[in-house]
């Protein structure tokens, strides 16, 4: 099991970012239908995919949004953190073989209530952005 990044709060600042790459593969795909129902031809099936303006199969985009778990779990703040809400907006698709970048900045911090704002983005391996939001974690004390 990997170990969470513990960073204590008062080292985190407006403007911290953390980072990670991600291939996704086709099994993450099948794993992630299997997990959610979602069998929707756009992601499963190549013929009816070719016929779409899209040309290939599109990745579901809450798989891609997955990670951003990943990102506040294990990286910012990591250890310590309570997920407490993330609005998406799904910018473009994403297809088997992308290699996405998903990107965590702190935006704000409240000392008080130890919350932490984030600007959460996940880009392909052209730097478009497929996912785009906004995350509210809580920071964990003891």
């Amino acid at each position: 099991m990997r170990k969470a990044e513990s960073i204590n709060f008062k080292d985190i600042k407006v403007g911290l970012t953390k980072e990670f790459t991600v291939k996704i593969t086709e099994e993450m795909l099948v794993d992630f239908a299997r997990i959610s129902g979602d069998y929707n031809p756009l992601h499963m099936d190549d013929v009816y995919a070719k016929s779409t303006k899209f040309k290939k199969r599109v990745v579901h985009g809450m798989l891609l949004s997955t990670f951003l778990s990943r990102m506040v779990g294990m990286h910012l703040p990591g250890q310590k953190a309570l997920y407490l809400s993330q609005d998406l907006k799904f910018k473009n698709p994403g297809f088997i073989g992308d290699t996405i970048k998903v990107i965590g900045k702190v935006m704000a911090i409240s000392e008080g209530l130890k919350l932490i704002t984030l600007e959460t983005v996940i880009q392909n391996q052209d730097d478009q952005v497929l996912v785009k939001g906004e995350a509210q974690v809580s920071y964990l004390e003891g």
